[in-house]
Parts: C-alpha cells; sequence; structure tokens
C-alpha cells in the first residue's frame, strides 16, 4: 500500500513552502542549544540575517541557507521541509515538495525525497535561468554529489574543477569544497541531484 504525504495546510503549494524555513531554523538550532551568536560564528552568518530568518521577515540567499544547513550539520531539504516521516512506502506529489527560489540567482530547488529522520540520500530538481549562477558552499567531508543534465548546458565548478555537462551528462564530485553551477546557454537548465552523505563524517 503506498500512503501519501500529509496534505499541505490551506493556501500551501509548491513554490510557497518556505513558511517552513523560520519555525525549522528556530527549533533546529534550540535542539543543539546554540544561541543566534554561537550559531552566527558556526556558520559564517550574520546574527541580525538568522533572526531575521527565524522571524519570516528575510529570504535567505542560496548561499546563505547552504551555510546555515552546514553550521546545523544537516541538509538543505531538512532545514526546508516539514515535519519527518516514519520509513514506509510514499508518494510525494508536487504540492507537497518543498520549493526554495534563490532571490539572487533566481534558481529554483526543488526537494523531491520524503524526509526521513534517517535519511542520508537527498534528490532534488533544480532549475537555473539563462545566464545566471548561483554558488554553494562545502558540505562536510564525505557528502558526495550526482548531477545530471536534463535539460540545457551547465558548467560546474566542484573540486577544483570546472565542467562543462551538457544535457544527458552526468557529473560526479565531492562535495566538501565550494561548488558552483553557471547556465551557458539560452534556456533554462534543468538538472537533478542525488546528494549522498551516508559516508560523511
Amino acid at each position: 500500500m503506498i500512503a501519501p504525504l500529509r496534505k499541505p495546510s490551506h493556501g500551501q503549494h509548491a513554490g510557497s513552502q518556505l513558511e517552513n524555513l523560520p519555525h525549522n531554523l528556530r527549533e533546529l538550532r534550540k535542539e543543539r542549544k546554540l544561541t543566534l551568536d554561537e550559531l552566527s560564528v558556526r556558520c559564517g552568518v550574520s546574527r541580525a540575517m538568522i533572526s531575521k530568518i527565524e522571524r519570516g521577515v528575510s529570504i535567505p540567499t542560496a548561499t546563505i541557507l547552504g551555510k546555515l544547513a552546514a553550521g546545523l550539520e544537516i541538509g538543505l531539504s531538512r532545514l526546508l521541509g516539514g515535519g519527518q516521516l516514519q520509513r514506509q512506502a510514499l508518494l510525494v506529489t508536487p504540492g507537497e515538495q518543498p520549493v526554495f527560489k534563490d532571490p539572487d540567482s533566481e534558481l529554483e530547488r526543488r526537494s523531491l525525497s520524503p524526509l526521513f529522520s534517517d535519511r542520508s540520500v537527498d534528490f532534488v530538481l533544480n532549475t537555473l535561468p539563462p545566464g545566471r549562477h548561483v554558488i554553494f558552499p562545502p558540505h562536510h567531508d564525505g557528502v558526495e554529489e550526482y548531477l545530471y543534465v536534463a535539460k540545457g548546458r551547465l558548467q560546474v565548478r566542484a573540486s577544483g574543477k570546472v565542467f562543462d555537462v551538457g544535457s544527458g551528462s552526468m557529473l560526479f564530485y565531492q562535495a566538501n569544497s565550494e561548488h558552483e553551477f553557471r547556465n551557458l546557454g539560452d534556456e533554462p537548465a534543468e538538472f537533478f541531484i542525488v546528494i549522498d552523505s551516508t559516508a560523511a563524517k
């Protein structure tokens, strides 16, 4: 039997699910017994910015979001998603997939994986407009990424190298250093990433 995820709250739809971020960030910080100042030092994001995000008055960029996730030692989807789920067969419909849109690059990041408490693999769909680029900070040692371009052409800077990744090509890289995605084409680039943290330290 396939169990659907819980239905989104009234008015919630893909593209507006940043409503979970303020609560998630605050609760995750408190779970780790961190003050705003301590989290600021740990992730390299200003105390004022963290406070604004927790109060829901500021939308972070992809870079800031990545720094917060790294500082809390979690994946981006855990930071953006709803409640954690029991591991079982689940159907995740489009309206139940948390979506983050970077205000700087206009990258759209859609979390496709169910949010299990023990999840160490994250599956996401990214859409990057033409001529735009986005930078993500390093993950922890042991985190690896598998990137597949479904549409368009992407330049990826990872592991100290630059790769030109066309439609239908796959790129593997260690994600413990800064990585950048740049759309070289004249159409939106759509690319899937599987983030594997099973070997993370």
